[in-house]
């Protein structure tokens, strides 16, 4: 791998990432860094969890370090894009690292938060601004910042904002940006619809690409039970119970994710959620806490499938496999970074053969079973269940269940019980269940 001191940086960033622990630089940094720093614009393609923020924030900060002149008020100097408020905390924090001992200040601006206190930082003018598109076109209609002087423009996991509807924004934010301007954009994946991204905001971009796209971590060690929905938290509480470290468990409802970090609590694991109900304080407070390693389990949406980076994660449960397949290469980079090994686990119900089978096709692999036998598939939950009623005869017809899975005859309701809690961390460790009676 390249050593950071020969790509030419400043003696200050140097000084920086390495009392941060930063050694040698990734595949996509090594690649990205040269090339940002000579004035390309650029598209990276790069699995997540590889280090792509450190790919554009070194050159960003080395660009800005020899640029002279404080921002204008309500201007930036350079702009980052992000999806999630969880990712652009992310980017902000290595951010701060990179510029310590440097004039240069960093600022986010995301939904959940007072948009009274960010227009009056954004007076003041900004050298680096990372933001969620929504919120940025909350302020650029406020005229509260304004976007033209932007040297540098960084569109990060640009497929993710592509899912979530964020094109509308991203097309209105285009225009609004000056020129010349350097543009990267960094994504794990390449849709079709990416190519009209990259068109509208690129000039001749240079391609790095460090991994195929859809392939997991080589670090990660994924495996698979086949368990009716009904069963899934027992088997979770088994997996759980088996193994140590820090884990993130996966749904596909914000409802069915708040069910269970509720009913791990009332069972004596240290667990907290975080999903799209959550205001932004509490979503704060629970990756705080995740982090520090006061609570073990993370119990999540995909709103943590990216920009979420704690090397102490030692395994991902996909307790609902995702409706999109890309999501599950993103979940499970959860685990496995910095170096260290990980593992995936994914409960697989009937109605979530099509999702597995697409999944591996993305993979392009077959990701071993560890026990059960598939199922003959059946028809999917319909959007927004959670993976509730199994439509079977007698039984919900498809509908949202809360999560618990509907028995074929006499409908009545299985899985787990919401419990007590009250949705808090515990402070107790956690412990076997009792057998049941």
């Amino acid at each position: 791998m390249t050593e950071f001191n020969m790509l030419g940086l400043d003696k200050t960033i140097m000084y920086n990432i390495t009392q941060a622990g930063y050694d040698k630089a990734t595949p996509i940094q090594a690649q990205a860094i040269p090339l940002v720093l000579d004035g390309h614009d650029l598209i990276g393609l790069a699995q997540t969890g590889t280090g792509k923020t450190a790919a554009f924030g070194l050159p960003m900060v080395e660009n800005l370090i020899h640029l002279e002149g404080r921002p204008a008020p309500k201007s930036v100097k350079a702009l980052i894009l992000a999806p999630t408020r969880e990712l652009v905390n992310q980017i902000c924090d290595n951010l701060s690292v990179f510029v310590r001992s440097t004039p240069i200040k960093v600022f986010s601006v995301v939904g959940g938060q007072s948009i009274n206190r960010q227009i009056n930082r954004l007076e003041r003018g900004v050298d680096i601004l990372v933001a969620t598109p929504g919120r940025l076109m909350d302020l650029v209609d406020r005229r509260a910042v304004y976007l033209d002087s932007a040297k540098m423009l960084v569109l990060d996991e640009a497929d993710q904002m592509l899912d979530m509807g964020f094109i509308h924004a991203l097309r209105k934010i285009a225009p609004l940006l000056g020129t010349p301007r350097q543009t990267l954009l960094f994504s794990a994946t390449m849709p079709k619809q990416m190519e009209e991204l990259a068109g509208a905001f690129l000039t001749n971009p240079k391609r790095v690409q460090v991994a195929a796209p859809g392939k997991a971590a080589d670090k990660i060690t994924q495996s698979l039970h086949f368990v009716k929905q009904a069963m899934k938290v027992d088997k979770l509480k088994d997996c759980l119970d088996e193994t140590e470290g820090q884990a993130i468990v996966f749904l596909r409802t914000k409802h069915t994710a708040e069910k269970l970090m509720k009913h791990l609590v009332a069972e004596g694991y240290t667990a907290a959620s975080i999903h799209g109900n959550k205001s932004q304080g509490q979503r704060d407070r629970a990756i705080k806490a995740f982090k520090s390693g006061e609570i073990r389990i993370l119990v999540a949406t995909d709103v943590a499938a990216r920009g979420i980076d704690i090397p102490d994660v030692s395994h991902v449960y996909n307790y609902d496999l995702p409706e999109v397949a890309e999501n599950y290469v993103h979940r499970i980079g959860r685990t496995a970074r910095a170096g260290k090994d990980g593992a995936a686990v994914a409960f697989v119900d009937a109605q979530e053969i099509g999702y597995l089978r697409a999944i591996q096709k993305v993979m392009k692999m077959n990701i071993p079973v560890e026990s059960g036998i598939e199922p003959a598939a059946e028809d999917p939950p319909k959007r927004g269940g959670g993976g509730g009623g199994r439509g079977r005869r007698g039984g919900g017809g498809g509908k949202p269940s809360g999560g618990r899975a509907q028995h074929a005859r006499g409908g009545k309701p299985g899985g787990f019980k919401s419990g007590g809690g009250g949705g808090k961390p515990s402070g107790r460790k956690p412990r076997r269940r009792k057998p049941a009676a």
